[in-house]
C-alpha cells in the first residue's frame, strides 16, 4: 500500500494541523490524534448541506452560511442546491485550511472556492453569526467534530445555549440550521429545542456506499413568523 505523504504542517489557534496525501486521497490530522477528516468519506457532509439548502432553495437571493470549510465538500454540496442568485459565506478559523483548499484540495471537491457566489471569512463562525442578525436563510455547522467532541469552554460559543441562540438570531424566519457531529448527543437535542428550534435528528453513513460508521446531523428550523418561506 502506498504510504501517506506529509504535505504541510501548521500550528494555528492552539492546534497543530497536518495535511497528508496518498494517491488521490487526502487526510487532515490534528495534533497527531489521527484523521480529523479525509477525502474518501464525505457523504454525511454532503447530506448536511442538502438538508439545509433544499428547503430554502426557492427563496429569492438566499443567503447561506457554511461554518467550517473542511475539505470543501459541504460547500460544494451547498452550491449544487442553491440558485445562481445565492450568496454563500464560508467562515473558517484556520487560514491554512483555506490555503490548502486552494492549493491542494480543490481537485477532490470540485474547486468550490472559485464559484463567484462564494465569499470566505477567515474568522470564527460564531462571530459571523453574531454580526448577521436575521441574515441567513440557512446555516451549516461542521466544527470541532460536533457538540460532544471537545470539552473546552470555547465550544459553548457554538454548541451551548449561547451559541445556539446566536444561530437562531442569525436565521431569518423559517430558516434552517444543520449541525454535523461524529457522535450522537441527546443533551444537544434538548438545547436546540430549548432555544426554540423545531428539531429533527438523522444518522447518516460516513461513506454513501459502505456499511460502518455513521454520523449525526441535527436539523433545526426557526419557526416561521410571517416571512415567506
Amino acid at each position: 500500500m502506498i504510504p501517506f505523504r506529509l504535505l504541510d504542517t501548521v500550528t494555528e489557534n492552539g492546534a497543530t494541523l497536518q495535511l497528508y496525501q496518498r494517491g488521490v486521497d487526502f487526510s487532515i490530522r490534528v495534533d497527531k490524534a489521527g484523521d480529523l477528516m479525509n477525502s474518501r468519506q464525505h457523504h454525511s457532509e454532503d447530506v448536511l448541506a442538502e438538508l439545509a439548502c433544499k428547503p430554502i432553495a426557492h427563496r429569492e437571493n438566499p443567503q447561506v452560511l457554511v461554518g467550517g470549510l473542511g475539505m470543501g465538500f459541504t460547500l460544494t454540496a451547498a452550491l449544487s442546491k442553491v440558485p445562481a442568485s445565492a450568496r454563500v459565506i464560508v467562515a473558517e478559523l484556520m487560514p491554512a485550511v483555506v490555503r490548502w483548499n486552494r492549493e491542494y484540495l480543490g481537485i477532490v471537491s470540485g474547486f468550490p472556492l472559485d464559484d463567484e457566489r462564494v465569499s470566505v471569512l477567515e474568522q470564527d463562525v460564531g462571530k459571523v453569526m453574531q454580526d448577521h442578525k436575521n441574515g441567513f436563510d440557512a446555516i451549516m455547522l461542521d466544527v470541532d467534530n460536533g457538540p460532544d467532541a471537545f470539552t473546552c469552554d470555547d465550544n459553548d460559543s457554538l454548541y451551548g445555549l449561547r451559541g445556539l441562540n446566536n444561530a437562531y438570531s442569525a436565521l431569518k424566519s423559517g430558516g434552517v440550521l444543520t449541525v454535523w457531529s461524529a457522535f450522537p448527543d441527546e443533551r444537544f437535542t434538548q438545547r436546540m429545542m430549548k432555544i426554540g428550534f423545531d428539531v429533527e435528528q438523522q444518522r447518516v453513513r460516513a461513506h454513501k456506499n459502505q456499511a460502518g460508521r455513521r454520523h449525526t446531523i441535527w436539523i433545526g428550523v426557526k419557526p416561521n413568523h410571517g416571512n415567506p418561506v
